[in-house]
């Protein structure tokens, strides 16, 4: 899935109703996974100009890369994080690594041949799901759109339930940025 359907699945499924540091601990858990996938964006695009389709066609599977993203994606990591925040007690640090956790069962079963090592560094084994979120060979264009969906009715579920306008922002921006990184991918990706 995309990184701003996560944000709005977590907080709708783990943040809702939680105090505001618990759905702020759900929202940075929500977008960690990807956030190694932003810098290698960053890096191979902008620091070595390296072509669109070369990104990911390519330098995306280099293993240093692969490893870089595993790290963030391992759910043994992510579980040994969640046991040392439950033995110490901490609410916020729970949220924090439940929230990594449900990021990475959202995109188990949507990557086809470009998911991540989730039991690194235990084992080197990847799922490869019958299922991509994106690639139209494996139904991509009919999981796309759900994903869309399911994100603006979160969207509209989140938005009442804040009383501030900073809660109310964030979710409206979460929404805008979703927007936009699809407005981008159609323009960078089409055909």
């Amino acid at each position: 899935m995309n990184t701003p359907s996560h944000s709005v699945i977590n907080l709708w499924l783990l943040g809702l109703g939680k105090t505001p540091p618990v759905q702020m601990a759900v929202f940075i858990g929500s977008i960690l996974p990807d956030v190694p996938m932003f810098i290698f964006y960053f890096v191979e695009k902008f620091i070595y100009h390296t072509p669109e389709m070369q990104i990911w066609r390519q330098q995306y599977f280099l293993t240093h890369w692969q490893n870089f993203f595993d790290l963030f994606n391992s759910l043994p990591l992510i579980a040994l994080g969640f046991i040392v925040m439950a033995w110490k007690q901490s609410p916020v640090g729970m949220a924090f690594f439940a929230s990594m956790a449900l990021h990475v069962f959202g995109d188990l079963p949507l990557h086809h041949d470009d998911g991540h090592h989730h039991f690194f560094p235990l084992s080197n084994w990847r799922f490869e799901s019958p299922v991509s979120y994106w690639d139209p060979n494996h139904y991509g264009s009919i999981v796309a759109p759900i994903e869309v969906v399911v994100t603006i009715i979160g969207c509209i579920v989140l938005f009442p339930t804040y009383d501030s306008w900073l809660g109310k922002g964030a979710i409206a921006t979460i929404g805008l940025l979703y927007a936009g990184f699809i407005s981008y991918a159609v323009f960078a990706w089409g055909d």
